[in-house]
């Protein structure tokens, strides 16, 4: 009689007293204890996982990003492409995210919310320094992290160095030998559209050929923040099927303060050339 499969016969390790394991390399008994509901109700545990594992993407977000702002700044370009193309991709599986986190209804939510206290996503200062990388810098927000000083002044150094999009325009003034004025690069405000900068970007979209490389960054920033905003989108519809047009937790508005949020350009004179053409 068949006593099953036997991986050993395959050579498969079996033994790990004296070598690392794949629990231990990933340290998976730590990432799995840090599920605590502080309520009974079945739905929290979804919740924290919902959350944990967005954060832990936006981790590899940042890391990608910062790695791509270096390559970029250094005239590596195919690296730099293809961090740029993994973080669309990471917000394509942010994305797939909400639709589990739909299956919970408003009763569901219910039944816990009150133990969330004032924690919010608002507060996640992973997504504020995803912000300030890509451009979109507000100083008024760093007042949210003041409790913690390590937090506040990672979001602080962000803010004091070119975003990703700044060092994207710096490569388009170098393509065209432009110098476009030091307002283009004010460092502690949301960017605004310039015309000088959409101009130049006619120029690279009316010739792709001539300048592939710098056509091809265009498009590669224009995926990213496409899948951006459809992560927000998201956002905003899953918030809204689960709570409707109450309070955030955090104190915001809610629903009326991510349908903002959409508004948010990050690279705007991308989008704006696109009528111009």
């Amino acid at each position: 009689m068949s006593k099953g499969y036997d991986p050993s016969q395959d050579g498969a390790k079996m033994s790990f007293k004296k070598d690392m394991s794949y629990v231990d390399y990933l340290q998976i008994d730590t990432l799995l204890a840090a599920q605590q509901p502080i309520s009974s109700a079945h739905d929290e545990m979804l919740f924290i996982i919902q959350h944990q594992t967005s954060e832990l993407w936006m981790r590899l977000v940042l890391h990608e990003i910062v790695a791509a702002r270096a390559f970029l700044q250094a005239g590596n370009y195919q690296q730099t492409f293809k961090m740029l193309a993994r973080v669309s991709r990471i917000f394509d599986q942010l994305n797939s995210a909400w639709d589990v986190l739909r299956t919970m209804t408003p009763s569901d939510y219910t039944t816990f919310r009150e133990a969330l206290g004032n924690s919010s996503g608002f507060q996640s200062h992973q997504y504020r320094l995803i912000e300030f990388a890509l451009g979109n810098r507000n100083s008024n927000l760093l007042k949210v992290h003041e409790h913690r000083p390590d937090l506040h002044k990672m979001l602080s150094d962000e803010m004091a160095q070119p975003s990703l999009y700044h060092v994207a325009i710096k490569a388009l003034e170098k393509e065209l030998k432009l110098t476009f004025e030091p307002s283009v690069f004010e460092l502690k405000t949301p960017h605004q559209a310039h015309q000088e900068v959409e101009d130049a970007w006619a120029v690279i979209y009316r010739n792709t050929e001539k300048h592939w490389t710098i056509y091809e960054l265009a498009e590669k920033l224009v995926d990213l923040e496409d899948y951006f905003r459809r992560w927000r989108f998201n956002h905003v519809t899953t918030v809204e099927r689960v709570i409707g047009f109450k309070r955030g937790t955090g104190g915001t508005s809610g629903v009326k303060y991510l349908r903002k949020m959409l508004e948010v350009e990050l690279f705007p004179e991308l989008w704006n050339v696109r009528g111009a053409l």
